[in-house]
C-alpha cells in the first residue's frame, strides 16, 4: 500500500524532518539523502503501527497549503514493507475441482493468487 505525505526538511547542522499530518513522526539525517531515507522508514513504521492498532490513516495535506521557510516535499512509502506480522498462516479453503485442475495445468500458485486477490480487494 503506497502512501504519500508532505514532509518539511529543516536544515541546521544536519537535517531533521517532520510530517505535519503525522503527529510525533520525526526523524533526521546527516545528509539530505540520509534524511529522506530515514523519513521513509520513520513514516512507514508510524503508519504500520497505526494500522496494527486498528486506527485509520490520516488524510495527507495538500503540499501547497503547508507554509514553511524550509523545504517541503512529498515522501512516499510502501507501508506493507513495515508491517510486523508477516509470518504465513495456513488457511483451509475450497474451490471447484475444475478450477483446481486448470490452475495446476497453468502452474499457478493458489497461495500467491489468493494473496494477490486479497491485496487487490483490500486496496493494498
Amino acid at each position: 500500500m503506497l502512501k504519500i505525505y508532505p514532509a518539511i526538511f529543516h536544515k541546521e547542522e544536519s537535517y531533521w524532518v517532520e510530517f505535519p499530518d503525522l503527529d510525533g513522526c520525526v526523524t533526521d539525517g546527516d545528509s539530505l539523502e540520509e534524511a529522506m531515507e530515514n523519513a521513509q522508514e520513520s513514516m512507514g513504521l508510524y503508519l504500520a503501527a497505526l494500522l496494527e492498532e486498528g486506527q485509520s490513516l490520516p488524510d495527507a495535506s495538500d503540499i501547497r497549503e503547508i507554509k514553511s521557510e524550509d523545504v517541503v516535499s512529498y515522501v512516499s512509502v510502501d507501508v506493507n514493507k513495515f508491517r510486523r506480522s508477516t509470518r504465513a498462516v495456513k488457511k483451509t479453503l475450497s474451490i471447484p475441482e475444475w478450477l483446481a485442475i486448470e490452475a495446476e495445468k497453468n502452474n499457478l500458485s493458489l497461495s500467491k493468487v489468493l494473496q494477490d486477490g486479497l491485496k487487490a480487494q483490500l486496496g493494498m
